[in-house]
């Protein structure tokens, strides 16, 4: 974002450079070249005067056009400016230099001539470029008794006029060059204090996202700097992120109290079923039997929603998380859960390397291993395998479970971790729909991960990532 801000900035100093330099180099030029222009035009006008007399003693040799060629010779000398005289029929009577030294004059000084002799005065120039070689040639009538009799030319050399617009458009892109750099110098600090709230409320984003999901308190307020409304909005984010915080507060708090408040007459209600067996009649026998599954299904998701909102509120400092063994919790977990994978027809089987420690307490590695392995033995058909792996990389520390079953998709994968989702097909499997919910949230409150992904030959893989612990 900053080296766009940045090239926003010098875009708008070029462009700002381009807006006054063009204007004012071309300007410049048409300065000096009108200045130029009049001078010759007042020069060329008092030939023309001069040159009346020659024309009217028209025999070449006469003192008048003698006098009259020395006088032009001496000025082209002087400022090496060639002048010609033509008659009415475009024939040149006398000029300055011999014809082997007269410039290429072109077309357009043909044209001018003819103007000339046409009985108008010469226009104004069209500018010239530095990179145009043409000289300045300017044309004026000579009349006597207003008629028409020849015309003067001044041919001008531009080399001089050329050189001055170049310097003039040098030392003007010279400074449009010293501007864009000035700018630069401005805008890298000017950038930085800009975007610096900007930036900080981007951290600041993820780490609130990630507190208040996991049930922390959403950090310090943001440092307010950088512009009046860059500082109004931290202002407004550090109000937000704690009304959802604490709406998130209340909401799990809810969870927690409506969940535990419905055990007692959860049980209640189930002793009571359990009292009716033998006394119902058999034709109600089967919506006695179906009460009876629809309140164990409702005390399964009243414990799934305990144990959600116990690890919503385990939030640890990842400073002061403890070390745990993970050989002593992961064989005791799986001690536990294989006669259920045995009377499934399930293999439950243990590997990865020994000796491991891991930044999270028992009590939250035995939740999370309890939700994955549940999770796993549900979803894998007799015959199949069941793995729990312990894994190793250079920073984080990984345990894994592997099931038998049919797997998820990619997109099935992103949403199994939300609450009470359940896989497409399998709505008739046992289970509240939390397990995962509990697992990430456990995993979070442990500053680890839980991550979803495809195993080898079929199934999920279901890694819960964590930080290392110093080994015992």
């Amino acid at each position: 974002m900053r080296s766009r801000l940045l090239l926003v900035v010098l875009v708008l100093v070029g462009l700002l450079a381009a807006g006054l330099g063009v204007p004012l180099a071309w300007t410049a030029a048409q300065r000096a070249q009108e200045e130029v222009f009049t001078d010759r035009l007042t020069d060329t006008i008092s030939f023309a005067s001069t040159a009346q007399r020659p024309l009217i003693e028209a025999p070449a040799g006469s003192s008048a056009l003698t006098t009259f060629t020395d006088e032009i010779t001496r000025y082209d000398d002087v400022y090496g400016v060639a002048v010609l005289v033509v008659d009415r029929t475009g024939r040149t009577l006398t000029a300055s230099r011999p014809a082997d030294r007269l410039p290429e004059l072109g077309d357009y000084a043909t044209e001018r001539t003819a103007v000339a002799l046409a009985g108008r005065r010469s226009s104004t120039y069209p500018l010239l470029m530095p990179w145009d070689a043409r000289p300045l040639v300017l044309a004026e009538p000579v009349l006597v008794d207003g008629e028409v009799v020849g015309a003067v030319a001044t041919v001008s050399p531009t080399d001089a006029l050329r050189a001055e617009a170049v310097r003039t458009w040098s030392l003007i892109a010279g400074a449009a060059v010293f501007a864009l750099l000035a700018g630069t110098l401005v805008a890298l600090p000017l950038t930085a204090w800009v975007l610096r709230p900007v930036r900080r409320l981007d951290e600041a984003m993820g780490r609130v996202g990630t507190a208040v999901v996991a049930g922390g308190p959403p950090g310090p307020p943001s440092r307010r700097s950088g512009p009046p409304e860059l500082r109004s909005l931290a202002g407004s984010f550090d109000r937000m992120t704690e009304t959802v915080r604490e709406a998130l507060a209340a909401q799990r708090a809810f969870v927690a109290d409506a969940s535990h408040q419905l055990r007692n007459p959860l049980t209640a209600l189930r002793l009571r079923l359990s009292n009716l067996d033998g006394h119902v009649d058999p034709a109600a026998a089967d919506d006695h039997l179906a009460a009876m599954e629809e309140a164990e299904r409702l005390s399964r998701v009243l414990d799934g929603l305990l144990a959600l909102a116990r690890a919503e509120r385990a939030v640890e400092d990842p400073g002061d998380a403890e070390d745990t063994d993970l050989d002593v919790v992961i064989a005791e977990r799986v001690d536990n859960w294989r006669p259920l994978a045995e009377h499934s027809g399930i293999e439950l089987r243990r590997s990865g390397p020994h000796g491991l420690h891991a930044r999270i307490g028992e009590p939250a590695l035995e939740s999370v291993l309890d939700a994955l392995l549940d999770n796993a033995l549900k979803y894998t058909p007799a015959g199949r395998r069941v793995r729990v792996a312990t894994l190793r990389t250079a920073d984080r520390i990984g345990v894994s479970v592997v099931d038998g079953g049919p797997g998820l998709a990619p997109e099935d994968r992103a949403r199994a971790t939300d609450r009470f989702w359940r896989a497409p097909g399998q709505t008739n499997v046992e289970g509240s729909g939390l397990g995962l919910a509990i697992a990430v949230r456990a995993a979070a409150a442990a500053g680890g991960s839980l991550q979803l992904g495809a195993a080898p030959g079929g199934g999920l893989r279901v890694t819960l990532w964590l930080r290392p612990g110093a080994p015992q």
